[in-house]
């Protein structure tokens, strides 16, 4: 597996996560991730997968670099607190390694919410703050109610099938040391070779690359995702042999022309 800088934090987390949204596979899928080095878990309060979580990794809580969010509805100083808290309840755990705000809420002061979150840090229950689905004027805004600590990550949606995010967002992710972490980067499976994958020319074009490189739609999928700066994948999967497969999309690259064919097959 290799890493990459979260943020300028100088903290490593691998470039493959293990994403929990509607994850329903038990504690093996997520403990193979931890031991093929996918060790970045994320999961939500609106998951409902915390107390899932909690229990996969317990006894491996060393190893692993632990991400949740508090909702877009629990952005008041005293709901993020206590959603924080709560959490750590369910995970089992004294400490969030990334906490996240899962959605901006314009109804809340954005000053208001980063202090609640910088508080948490300052108890020392969060080490890091990020964010998710904020569009680079929210990320600008979050920046600007900071007051002791940056804005380390932006969890967003990305995938072959979905590329806007290349126009703004990852540029100024780039310039301003921000992790983009990719979720659902294999199209909700229509990238995995799952439902006779696509059904038009794409889905022939990613074969094509795969049979090229002597890996799995997936695998290239989530390879393409990588070949961005800043951006790492925090794909799902209910399966050890999934899991697998998806953590050997890392430490290779697509070439130069393959992955301008790729883009051609799947534009902006």
């Amino acid at each position: 597996m290799e890493y990459r800088e979260l943020g300028g934090t100088g903290e490593m987390v691998p470039e493959i996560g293990l994403g929990t949204w509607k994850y329903k596979g038990g504690p093996e899928p997520l403990q193979k991730g931890i031991e093929l080095g996918a060790t970045l878990i994320d999961t939500a309060e609106m998951y409902r997968t915390e107390d899932a979580v909690g229990a996969a990794i317990k006894g491996r809580r060393g190893q692993v670099f632990l991400a949740t969010k508090v909702l877009g509805s629990n952005l008041r100083r005293d709901a993020v607190i206590r959603a924080a808290e709560n959490s750590l309840r369910l995970l089992d755990d004294d400490v969030i390694d990334l906490y996240q705000i899962h959605w901006s809420n314009s109804g809340v002061p954005i000053a208001e919410t980063m202090g609640a979150m910088e508080e948490l840090v300052d108890r020392g229950v969060v080490r890091y703050i990020g964010v998710s689905n904020f569009s680079v004027a929210e990320l600008k805004e979050a920046q600007r109610a900071m007051t002791k600590y940056p804005v380390v990550s932006n969890q967003v949606l990305y995938n072959l099938k979905r590329r806007e995010i290349e126009r703004d967002l990852i540029p100024y992710c780039v310039d301003n040391d921000i992790t983009v972490i990719a979720y659902t980067p294999l199209a909700d499976g229509s990238l995995a070779g799952r439902s006779r994958l696509l059904p038009d020319k794409r889905g022939s074009v990613l074969e094509q690359v795969a049979h090229e490189v002597s890996k799995t739609p997936a695998q290239v999928a989530l390879n393409w995702c990588l070949s961005r700066p800043n951006v790492i994948v925090i794909p799902k999967s209910n399966s050890v042999a999934r899991t697998v497969e998806n953590c050997a999309a890392s430490g290779w690259s697509l070439s130069p022309s393959q992955l301008a064919t790729l883009e051609e097959a799947f534009p902006i």
